[in-house]
């Protein structure tokens, strides 16, 4: 419950704009039901590759927002009605490849420490690991989860 009061009190002073810098490569959204973890990844990285991402950086990118679109579905919409949508913005931002994963929860998401019989809690380590950097921003309507990959040659 802290941390929801955090991330509100967080949202509360935060004005949401989209960063002009960031082109918007394609979008999806979908329901916020497990059997959508598929089409997101083959969608990202679709994109990925459309796009002329480093060879390497589809594959990653779809490892990794299966990991972020997973959490949303199951744990990033506390409270929240089972019919909001989850939405998946690919992006680039000059040689980054941006993936955001939009849900309607203002939780906090937070790495777990998975022990070796555990069937979860290992994506944000995976994501840790393999991203260039990610983080969350709150928003109006939730929050998002991303990653950024080096995909292309620096400008």
């Amino acid at each position: 419950m802290e941390q929801v009061l955090k991330a509100c009190s967080i949202l509360a002073g935060h004005r949401y704009a989209l960063d002009p810098a960031i082109r918007t490569l394609g979008e999806k959204r979908v329901p916020r039901e497990g059997r959508v973890v598929a089409s997101v990844r083959r969608f990202v990285r679709d994109v990925a590759a459309d796009w002329g991402a480093a060879d390497g950086v589809p594959e990653v990118a779809e490892l990794l927002v299966s990991e972020l679109v997973t959490n949303a579905v199951a744990y990033g919409a506390a409270g929240v009605p089972h019919e909001t949508a989850v939405r998946v913005v690919v992006g680039r931002e000059r040689e980054l490849l941006i993936v955001e994963v939009y849900d309607s929860c203002v939780t906090i998401p937070r790495m777990r420490r998975a022990g070796d019989a555990d069937g979860s809690g290992r994506g944000l380590a995976i994501v840790d690991t393999l991203a260039h950097a990610w983080g969350w921003t709150p928003n109006p309507h939730g929050k998002s989860v991303w990653f950024q990959l080096a995909a292309w040659p620096p400008d």
